[in-house]
């Protein structure tokens, strides 16, 4: 197991990763953020509290999204439902889904299609922790990258928020 980023690390990505955004929005009351369920809605947290410990005064949308029946691979995994938080029109707003690993690609592809059951977004763009690079069996890239890593398939990413660091296994 190799620690890609460590709880110190991380924090200074999660700070750089909000300053990105504020450097696109000066004005972030067309912006939502969207965090995916499960995994990245520890992210799009720890991306929300920063951005609000850097413009207090702005208000800005942030919600959280489940896409479990959106997937491609339903009959194949088990998987839970989790809860969807949005209680507001994506219509015209810049949004950032927010993701904590990019690996195929095919989990934003669903966050796709489940974002338009919200309305119709300006721009949807993307934030991801980490960037498992030539992986992709879509073409998706993020907007907002934390750590851009080549890895081979047999290697997993792991994101620890208990302890506050990315490894690779």
């Amino acid at each position: 197991m190799n620690t890609i980023l460590n709880k110190h690390q991380l924090q200074i990505t999660i700070e750089r990763l909000a300053c990105q955004v504020i450097e696109n929005y000066i004005d972030l009351s067309t912006v939502a953020l969207i965090g995916l369920q499960p995994r990245g809605i520890f992210l799009a947290d720890k991306i929300y509290h920063q951005l609000k410990k850097i413009k207090p005064e702005q208000n800005f949308l942030y919600g959280k999204l489940d896409i479990t029946f959106y997937r491609d691979d339903i009959r194949k995994e088990l998987h839970q439902p989790n809860q969807t938080d949005l209680t507001f029109s994506l219509e015209d707003k810049n949004v950032i889904l927010i993701d904590d690993v990019l690996y195929t690609g095919r989990t934003i592809r669903a966050a796709l299609d489940a974002l338009l059951s919200f309305g119709r977004p300006k721009k949807v763009e993307l934030c991801v922790l980490v960037n498992r690079r030539y992986s992709r069996q879509l073409p998706i890239q993020p907007d907002y990258c934390g750590k851009s890593i080549d890895s081979i398939i047999s290697q997993k990413v792991k994101v620890e928020w208990d302890r506050e660091e990315v490894n690779l296994y």
